[in-house]
């Protein structure tokens, strides 16, 4: 047999040689494997490599067509990118760069071929050391690192694998590509992330990564509620409740992003419920090796959440929670210091304080924020409120913290 076919031609020309319609050999597998999950239409998608078969099936496809399994897992893989959700392939409307040809020609390469495994395990190890470096490092610096990382990719992408290095190798793919859409969403770079984003949705979907997918709506859902759009924001936050693993990460920072969507909405029951759900959740959450990961929910996260939406609803409780938020996240000795969660909450501990009637605290609160540069552009509409409701109550500092938010966007840091 012919080496360079892909997996999905070589088992569609085994099948036609044995004389196997592709629902005759569904049965063959199900009778084999004693399961029923697997139907025509599954193996039509395999056969066009829009789907790569788990290495269990892989197995069984072996026992089933009579080949090798060691040569089906040499076999080259021709993955064809598909469009996920909608709402991840909507993009902004707005002038494109080089950027955006940069995600498509990445996943274009990534889709094209079939690495050795002390290399996909270095590069797996260097994808969590990036996802930890993003809370502590600026967004630039942290996008050109993890650029560089794409581009030895995409070099690898071209050397012979077997399909299990390929599968990890997209599956590293996937997350870098998450990690960049995400730094491009802080630096208010909507296309250019929605690119991005789309190329990291399809290759978890073509491994089948419940984790990242619920990661990729989730990311989406955090992007919407920066935009304003909180109905929307709630819908995708609750897809990806559906879709990743309950109990995971993904999962628990989805309920999270439900709850800031409803307390924007101003809906007090429903944002209580999101709370009880997330409390429910972390309750027996331990500490995290690498607390920072930013795929990796920690304690410590909740609590600013929950922060944000109890000052989001104007409860009185927010001022005792965002304290509580910005002391762990400025701990060495609770996770480690989170700096830019930290500014974050600040934000949250100052609209605690003006609801509290503690107006000169607020304000001082607010400004060690703004200054600290550690807000990002997409947190710039939280400060922009806090820094409004300052001047709503003609407060003196008003005027200096004007100068500084203004600043602040100014420099675009």
């Amino acid at each position: 047999m012919d080496a360079g076919r892909s997996t999905g031609s070589l088992i569609a020309l085994r099948r036609r040689q044995l004389g196997l319609s592709q629902q005759q050999l569904a049965a063959k597998l199900c009778d084999l494997s004693g399961r029923s999950t697997v139907t025509r239409h599954e193996v039509s998608r395999w056969e066009r490599d829009e789907r790569i078969p788990t290495s269990e099936w892989l197995r069984w496809l072996s026992n089933a067509l009579d080949i090798d399994i060691g040569f089906l897992e040499r076999t080259t893989v021709v993955a064809r990118p598909r469009r996920m959700w909608s709402a991840i392939a909507s993009s902004p409307v707005g002038p494109g760069s080089e950027d955006d040809l940069d995600a498509l020609e990445f996943a274009r390469r990534v889709w094209a071929s079939d690495v050795g495994g002390q290399t996909l395990a270095r590069i797996e190890e260097k994808v969590d050391e990036l996802a930890i470096a993003y809370p502590c490092t600026p967004s630039a610096d942290l996008l050109a690192i993890v650029r560089l990382h794409q581009g030895y990719i995409v070099r690898l992408i071209d050397g012979r694998k077997t399909l299990a290095e390929h599968r990890r190798l997209l599956t590293a793919a996937s997350w870098l590509s998450l990690l960049g859409a995400t730094i491009y969403i802080d630096l208010k770079q909507r296309r250019t992330a929605m690119a991005w984003l789309r190329t990291a949705a399809d290759l978890a979907n073509e491994v089948g990564d419940q984790e990242i997918l619920g990661w990729c709506l989730e990311t989406r859902a955090w992007d919407a509620v920066n935009e304003g759009q909180y109905r929307l924001a709630g819908d995708l936050a609750r897809a990806a409740q559906q879709i990743a693993p309950r109990g995971g990460s993904a999962f628990i920072q989805a309920t999270a992003q439900e709850g800031r969507t409803w307390a924007r909405l101003g809906e007090h029951r429903q944002t209580r419920e999101a709370l009880d759900r997330l409390a429910r959740q972390t309750s027996s959450l331990s500490m995290p090796e690498g607390p920072e990961h930013h795929f990796r929910y920690d304690p410590a996260r909740a609590v600013a959440f929950t922060a944000t939406m109890l000052a989001w609803i104007g409860d009185p409780a927010a001022e005792e929670y965002a304290r509580a938020a910005v002391d762990r996240l400025e701990s060495p000795a609770k996770g480690g210091p989170r700096p830019r969660r930290a500014a974050a909450a600040r934000l949250d501990l100052a609209l605690a304080l003006l609801a509290a009637g503690k107006p000169d605290e607020a304000s001082a609160t607010v400004m060690t924020a703004i200054l600290s540069g550690r807000l990002v552009p997409s947190n710039h509409w939280r400060a922009r409120e806090v820094v409004g409701a300052v001047e709503a109550r003609g407060l003196t500092q008003a005027r200096e913290l004007r100068e500084a938010f203004d600043t602040l966007v100014a420099t675009g840091s």
